[in-house]
């Protein structure tokens, strides 16, 4: 059941506490790594809906990312994984956060032949919220590594903070920003896994995805959770458009379920 919990080790949550990410191998069963892929195979053949396509293939962005938020709204198979108390408690038990709600999931594709790699950046620049703290489960539903697009992080680098956000098709070297003059990029390790692991990181932490040379697509479903508390900056973000949310006002409700 997904509402079972997977127990995290204490050398894991001080890892992931001190360098802003942490793997996990065998998030899920083999039974649910196929339900999942079903699942998201499913979805990203659909057209309309309440998720959101954020780009078309031959678009520039698509080369780096085949990307649909909000998969969970369309789809209850997907809305089972995204709600889930397993995946909620490991980001509340890492962060030691009160309460955990959800932001938003997204499916993220790699597409095969043409692809491109996702470039450095921090997440939480293009977040709406006014404080730090929320972070992304990234689960891989193919085995990755850096053939077809594995992530890699900066251990420490959570701890930069005001740098600007990254244009994923036309970006600047994120570790030419004033404040991250002392990030190292020659420490960033590599997350190659297997399929059904994954890795939480901070929305703050760099990391870097390889472009997908191989002939298939690479899938993987990641999840953003905030801390209970997480209020709205003002910002505009394809997920509270239409909201009515008032700046300084609590993320929460319906759209922004307390799962842990």
């Amino acid at each position: 059941m997904l509402d079972d919990n997977k127990p995290l080790t204490n050398e894991q949550i001080q890892y992931y506490r001190e360098n802003g990410f942490v793997q996990i191998d065998d998030m899920l069963k083999p039974d649910e790594l196929e339900e999942l892929r079903q699942y998201l195979d499913e979805t990203m053949r659909q057209e309309g809906g309440r998720s959101v396509q954020t780009s078309q293939k031959g678009n520039a962005y698509y080369k780096v990312l085949n990307q649909r938020v909000n998969t969970w709204r369309d789809h209850g198979g997907i809305a089972r994984f995204v709600l889930s108390r397993r995946f909620a408690q490991a980001a509340k038990d890492l962060t030691g956060s009160s309460g955990i709600r959800l932001f938003h999931d997204h499916a993220l594709l790699k597409m095969p032949h043409d692809s491109k790699p996702t470039p450095w950046h921090q997440d939480w620049p293009y977040w709406p919220m006014n404080e730090t703290g929320a972070l992304s489960i990234w689960i891989a539903l193919d085995d990755v590594d850096e053939n077809n697009g594995c992530m890699m992080f900066v251990p420490k680098s959570q701890k930069i903070k005001n740098l600007k956000s990254v244009d994923l098709v036309e970006p600047h070297d994120i570790f030419s920003d004033g404040g991250a003059a002392r990030v190292d990029r020659n420490t960033a390790v590599v997350a190659r896994m297997k399929a059904g692991s994954c890795t939480f990181h901070d929305g703050l932490t760099f990391h870097y995805a390889h472009a997908n040379r191989t002939d298939r697509p690479r899938r993987a479903l990641a999840i953003i959770y905030m801390p209970d508390g997480t209020t709205f900056s003002g910002a505009r973000h394809i997920c509270t458009e239409g909201l009515g949310l008032e700046a300084g006002g609590r993320l929460q409700g319906g759209l922004f379920p307390r799962l842990a």
